[in-house]
């Protein structure tokens, strides 16, 4: 039994761990005028956000043609077994299109996870399933474990405005336009759908941060976690908010991670998020 495991680009696992445990990621691509970017592949976050001060771009998913290329690959490698852990299929058709192009590759076994997260709470879900395949875990308890990780993985977030939510129709006009008035920052969470949804409104982004790092800590209450804080330019930001989280947790935290959003999911979102992504051991 040979298994390959896939992801996509939204799982911001950093490229030294995806090469050094051969893990295929599927590139969402940042599309603006001029150009169609690759995310995270000819499209660093540095260099997306130079351009966002002049112009929002849009995204879309892989394509059938460029999934179905990279099943071919895998048979050619000699791989009969894949779990392809994907973002939400609330957020992106990704899960969707890749399901559907698994249906023509008979001579692979493929199981195409739906993760209802993003960033690091995907990359957890991808993490567990390369640590069992590395075991030498049967393809099928590789399967269970992630869907049994996906349902113990929470996520919740703020942005500094509410500007990109609302242009990618993540959120209402309505109440895009008084939050902004009012300077309410929704503390966002991802139902068990995958979609978004207000867990808690605050008003200020001070505010917002420490009502962020009280929630968690209150959701954690001594349990074992693995944690991350991922960001989109608000490095320093992040890494406070990570230092607070793991002298406050002590021992419950077992593994930590800082990351930063690829473009592909910060079109969405805007720089100045900040959120809180952990499952439970």
């Amino acid at each position: 039994m040979k298994i390959a495991i896939v992801t996509d680009s939204t799982c911001d696992l950093e490229q030294e761990y995806l090469a050094q445990h051969d893990i295929y990621v599927l590139p969402l691509k940042v599309v603006f005028k001029d150009r169609q970017y690759h995310d995270r592949v000819d499209l660093q976050p540095k260099e997306f956000y130079a351009r966002l001060a002049h112009e929002i771009p849009s995204t879309s998913m892989p394509g059938p043609g460029e999934v179905a290329e990279l099943f071919s690959l895998l048979e050619s490698k000699g791989y009969d077994h894949v779990l392809a852990v994907h973002i939400s299929s609330g957020l992106s058709g990704t899960f969707n299109v890749v399901k559907m192009v698994a249906q023509q590759f008979p001579n692979l076994k493929v199981e195409v996870i739906d993760s209802k997260a993003l960033s690091l709470g995907l990359g957890f879900l991808v993490m567990k399933a390369v640590q069992l395949r590395d075991l030498g875990e049967k393809f099928s308890d590789l399967v269970k474990q992630t869907k049994e990780t996906q349902k113990k993985t929470k996520i919740f977030f703020i942005v500094k405005t509410l500007e990109y939510l609302k242009k990618g129709g993540r959120i209402g006009l309505i109440q895009s336009s008084l939050g902004e008035l009012l300077d309410i920052k929704p503390i966002i969470s991802v139902n068990e759908e995958g979609k978004y949804y207000t867990f808690a409104k605050v008003r200020g982004r001070k505010k917002s941060i420490e009502k962020l790092k009280e929630l968690v800590l209150e959701l954690i209450q001594g349990r074992k976690v693995n944690l991350a804080v991922a960001h989109s330019d608000a490095e320093e930001e992040g890494r406070r908010v990570l230092q607070d989280l793991v002298q406050a947790a002590g021992d419950s935290i077992q593994k930590y991670f800082l990351c930063e959003l690829g473009p592909g999911m910060v079109v969405h979102c805007g720089p100045g998020l900040l959120g809180i992504i952990f499952n439970f051991v």
